[in-house]
């Protein structure tokens, strides 16, 4: 076994590593950007060394770097994990030029498999069936729009060095494809460095199902059976699964045969996934599913598959850097049961799923049978805009599907986040949702059941509200009861005591609050029927009726107000305390989030459309258009492309048409 590890990775991936490292008795070396000098994975690793500023270019993405940590603490290995540099062939070649064991493929395989263009000649090669498309080295616009046209709509326009659905569009017409093309070179060229493209023609209710291999260095390779990732939103993943649902026998032993054999192909070694897309119209069948690329990698969803064999897939990957043979044949593995893995991540469904960063207030994950927390932070972490935003992996096993459903759905329902906004109460209702239960889905599941799973804008939750203004005052109140007691003379005198009793009854008052940033009023009153205590009015609830949360989380603040899956920050109002560059004007376009602005579609004095491009953001590796709300004259340029931009920061101000 290898002696010890430098994990060139961060976040939850890092933390999964260095446990099972640790486990196997391997020193463990962490390294960290400035912003993640604080994180969970740093603290775990055995010694942790800086590389840099946050951007991912200026610390997680600097080989030489990160090479001279492996040298300078005599790294026996490096593993990668996933993302960042996992599938630079540059890489892995740095560390084999200094001695330094690479826990993944040869690099000759990771440059044949790197490029999606080149993979799919390769295996086509080996008998595999790939989706009919474009797959050369002609990148002019010009020319892939004829392609695209040839092949038909829908097309899938895909970055050649491409993965987690970066730089990936659906095009549904011929003149959507320029804008598109743009924006998907654009967005590979930040994420990989390279804007080269692919045009393949779009499947008609896809399936997105993956075969694992592994294999060892003695020309062994297996496969460990199929995940269904067909829950997607954007191209990425939202919900895992394994094995597939309506899987036939037949079709999992062809497409396993057809995974090893592209392994085979490329002489891989170690942990790879073999992606196919499945023609789900009729139900899945073995003479209907097509290649779309591999991946050289651990992927973010092989929990699911360690559930279903009992394997850990990290030890298999330090062993077989070791030089050792594979402990099992193909016959040797079965299935058992079924495992759900759901994607928590900081990000606001109510909002479009814009990421949501912050400090996390309140942390809390379920125990229980079958459930397994991949995690890379805890409570007190902050989630920053300059990576990926997820926050836990929340696996759950079972005997069966329905069980193992079950079990993730109530896993999510009990899980406590306090801070930034997630999709957990989202998850939730996938994991109950009808179709997906009966096992009736495919890729554009989500985006044909949006308002049913709860996505876009939510009445306000008056009753987390008032039990949140109710709240405020408490703390308010003990403030001033302190305050009194610390000055006065008789600290037992009623005449000290601030809870707003009064001899003749109730009385209520005005309290200005803000939720979720918007300016609200409610009602405050001061009740002898609660022994002097305040409560709060607000809209039609009544915090001292049958009405529950799930949980108070206090901050500096405010309060926020866990219920029913959903989060309410409720905070004081101080009409002193405003923020004039970020100040609503009417017609103001502001950054949803935190992020680089990309580009600005328009000039001063410019007549704008209803949903006419803007400008474009980029935050935690995607890109996030922003329209314009309704037919305006370009008033003003607020901020210049290439710039940091804060939430709510003024992009553009408008002036209405009148």
């Amino acid at each position: 076994m290898l002696e010890s590890v430098l994990i060139a990775n961060r976040g939850e991936i890092a933390c999964r590593i260095i446990r099972t490292a640790q486990r196997l008795g391997m020193r463990t070396i962490a390294v960290y950007s400035e912003a993640d000098a604080d994180a969970l994975f740093v603290q775990m690793a055995d010694e942790a060394h800086p590389i840099g500023p946050p951007p991912a270019r200026e610390s997680y993405l600097q080989i030489d770097r990160i090479i001279e940590v492996a040298r300078r603490t005599k790294a026996a290995s490096i593993h990668p994990g996933y993302g960042f540099l996992s599938e630079r062939a540059e890489f892995a070649e740095a560390c084999a030029a200094n001695g330094i064991v690479f826990v993944g493929p040869p690099a000759s395989a990771i440059k044949a498999m790197g490029l999606k263009d080149a993979a799919k000649a390769l295996v086509q090669q080996a008998g595999v069936p790939v989706v009919p498309g474009y797959h050369g080295a002609k990148q002019d616009p010009d020319f892939l729009r004829q392609k695209a046209y040839e092949i038909g709509y829908p097309v899938l326009i895909k970055a050649v060095a491409g993965g987690g659905g970066k730089g990936m569009r659906r095009v549904e017409k011929a003149a959507d494809f320029d804008a598109a093309l743009e924006s998907a070179q654009r967005e590979a060229s930040s994420a990989f460095g390279d804007p080269r493209v692919l045009v393949e023609k779009y499947i008609l209710s896809p399936r997105h199902i993956e075969i694992q291999v592994f294999a060892d260095s003695h020309g062994n390779v297996v496969h460990l059976f199929e995940r269904d990732c067909s829950l997607q939103r954007r191209h990425q993943k939202v919900i895992e699964e394994a094995p597939a649902p309506g899987m036939p026998p037949e079709m999992r032993d062809v497409m396993g045969r057809a995974a090893v054999e592209a392994a085979r192909a490329v002489g891989y070694v170690g942990a790879g996934t073999v992606e196919f897309i499945a023609d789900g119209r009729e139900g899945l069948r073995p003479d209907r599913f097509y290649f779309m690329e591999m991946n050289t990698r651990l992927q973010v969803e092989h929990p699911v598959t360690e559930a279903i064999t009992g394997l850990d897939l990290v030890e298999l990957q330090f062993r077989a850097a070791s030089g050792e043979t594979l402990p099992f044949a193909q016959e040797d593995l079965i299935i058992d049961g079924h495992a759900v893995e759901a994607r928590l991540y900081a990000e606001d469904p109510e909002k479009e799923f814009l990421p949501s960063t912050g400090k996390l207030w309140a942390l809390e994950f379920p125990k229980g049978e079958g459930i397994r927390i991949d995690t890379g932070v805890e409570a007190g972490s902050e989630v920053t805009p300059y990576y990926d935003p997820m926050i836990a992996k929340v696996i759950a096993y079972g005997a069966t599907r329905e069980e193992a459903l079950d079990r993730l759905a109530e896993a999510l329902g009990q899980t406590i986040v306090a801070g930034p906004k997630t999709n957990a109460a989202f998850l939730k209702r996938l994991c109950e949702a009808e179709g997906f239960r009966a096992g009736q889905f495919d890729t554009g599941f989500i985006d044909r059941n949006l308002d049913a799973l709860g996505v876009g804008p939510q009445p306000r939750d008056d009753v987390a509200v008032s039990f949140g203004a109710a709240a405020l005052i408490s703390r308010e109140i003990e403030r001033l009861r302190m305050a009194e007691l610390q000055k006065s003379d008789e600290p037992s005198s009623p005449w000290s005591n601030p809870d707003g009793f009064q001899l003749l009854g109730a009385r209520s008052v005005g309290v200005p609050l803000l939720v979720d940033g918007e300016r609200v009023d409610a009602r405050e009153v001061f009740s002898a029927v609660h022994h002097g205590a305040s409560t709060v009015a607000f809209g039609e609830s009544d915090p001292w009726a049958d009405e529950e949360i799930d949980q108070e989380v206090e901050a500096p603040h405010g309060v926020y107000i866990l219920r029913n899956g959903r989060q309410t920050l409720v905070q004081p109002y101080d009409p002193f305390d405003v923020d004039l560059e970020h100040m609503d004007e009417g017609g103001s376009i502001k950054a949803p989030m935190h992020g680089k602005l990309i580009a600005i579609f328009v000039q001063p004095g410019d007549r704008v459309e209803k949903g006419q491009r803007l400008a474009i953001v980029e935050a935690m590796k995607m890109e996030h258009v922003l329209v314009a709300p309704t037919d305006a004259k370009v008033a003003e340029i607020a901020a210049e492309p290439g710039a940091q931009v804060a939430e709510g920061a003024r992009l553009i101000v408008l002036k209405m048409e009148e």
